[in-house]
């Protein structure tokens, strides 16, 4: 399994001081977090994307270029790349430079987003969501496999003849992950094309979770691309650790209750029995996390968010203190324990290619048409 960090990159005032970063702080305190990483034997930094305040990383590429010169090891990623909003065109051209810059340590995570006014400042209309998903998704494809794409679609203007350049390093196209919280539509799509399904769970319960994966695993297999524990999942998680749990739920709490995305709602109580969210002890959030198993199965990739709602940088160091010297080390061993045979490493550039020169590769059907995702699970 890989295990990392991801952060939406959220200018919060801190709750205990009342004082926010600038934005040049908080980028710069991201790049250290990802150092960070990096240096505590993690596996993976991805970055969110968002273009209004209170937010920073408006171009992701850029900021993992940046943090690509500065790391030797961690794999470089998106926690979502608005799928909907950028054109197939420039998501092809950045990440395929960033795979460059990277020696390919990276992938991306495609997404719609959250935020519905996106959708007119890019030139886009929010009840296409679904439709800009598919077509645009298509499209990426093509252009990272074929050396000349002619295409015409519904609600892009035509390609002709036209190349992408550079092209995926060593022929091969960033690992996609398809990241959503509540759409089957979207494990539909992921499912089709034999890509990775990121369940980013933080605010639902197990229930849910459990019924999107269900999913995915189940059209993954429909498509041939292999048994249900042949599927690449990835979850998302939120930690906050302190070495005792009284200590971690006495320093969070003013945090959660203002929160821009927590606060003002649910008791942190309420929200820990309910959701993946852990505020305790390294132990604590051990057994939550390798509790996840329970309903996603054997899966690729764990992310957790721990720099969210105001938290000074000195205590987001510290937490990834606690989770590459207590907790990680302890979900690896764990983890492997009983692991099904069929459920396959965290991918890779290097393990991509060599599945591509032994002919191994997921194979996307031959299907004349893109994926019509259903409108409701197991539909």
């Amino acid at each position: 399994m890989q295990f990392g960090i991801f952060t939406v990159g959220d200018v919060t005032p801190d709750p205990t001081t009342d004082r926010a970063p600038t934005e040049a702080e908080r980028i710069q305190a991201t790049v250290a977090i990802a150092r960070k990483v990096e240096e505590v034997g993690l596996d993976v930094f991805a970055t969110g994307e968002h273009h209004n305040p209170p937010f920073v990383p408006s171009s992701p590429t850029t900021l993992l270029g940046y943090i690509a010169a500065v790391t030797e090891r961690i794999i470089l990623s998106t926690s979502t790349t608005l799928i909907t909003t950028n054109d197939p065109v420039k998501i092809a051209e950045d990440f395929s430079v960033l795979q460059h810059l990277a020696d390919g340590r990276t992938d991306v995570m495609l997404g719609r987003g959250n935020t519905g006014p996106v959708y007119p400042w890019f030139g886009q209309d929010i009840r296409q969501a679904i439709p800009l998903t598919v077509e645009h998704y298509g499209l990426l494809r093509r252009l990272w496999r074929e050396e000349v794409v002619d295409w015409e679609g519904k609600l892009r203007t035509p390609l002709q003849s036209f190349t992408l350049a550079p092209r995926p390093l060593d022929g091969i196209p960033p690992f996609v992950w398809h990241g959503s919280i509540r759409t089957p539509e979207i494990a539909e799509l992921a499912a089709y094309y034999g890509d990775g399904y990121f369940a980013n769970h933080i605010f639902w319960p197990a229930s849910h979770t459990r019924t999107m994966i269900e999913l995915y695993r189940k059209r993954f297999e429909h498509y041939g691309h292999g048994t249900p524990e042949a599927a690449v999942v990835g979850l998302g998680g939120h930690v906050f650790i302190r070495p005792n749990s009284q200590d971690a739920v006495r320093e969070f709490r003013p945090y959660f209750d203002n929160g821009p995305v927590y606060g003002h709602g649910p008791s942190l109580e309420e929200f820990t029995s309910l959701t993946p969210l852990t505020v305790g002890s390294p132990q604590q959030v051990i057994d939550k996390t390798l509790g996840f198993r329970d309903y996603a199965g054997d899966y690729q990739r764990q992310l957790f968010l721990v720099d969210h709602a105001g938290l000074p940088l000195k205590t987001v160091l510290e937490q990834l203190d606690l989770l590459g010297g207590e907790v990680v080390p302890v979900l690896r061993k764990e983890f492997a324990v009983g692991r099904s045979p069929d459920a396959p490493d965290a991918p890779t550039h290097q393990s991509l290619l060599r599945a591509r020169d032994a002919g191994t590769g997921p194979q996307t059907p031959q299907t004349p048409q893109a994926p019509q995702p259903p409108q409701t699970p197991g539909s």
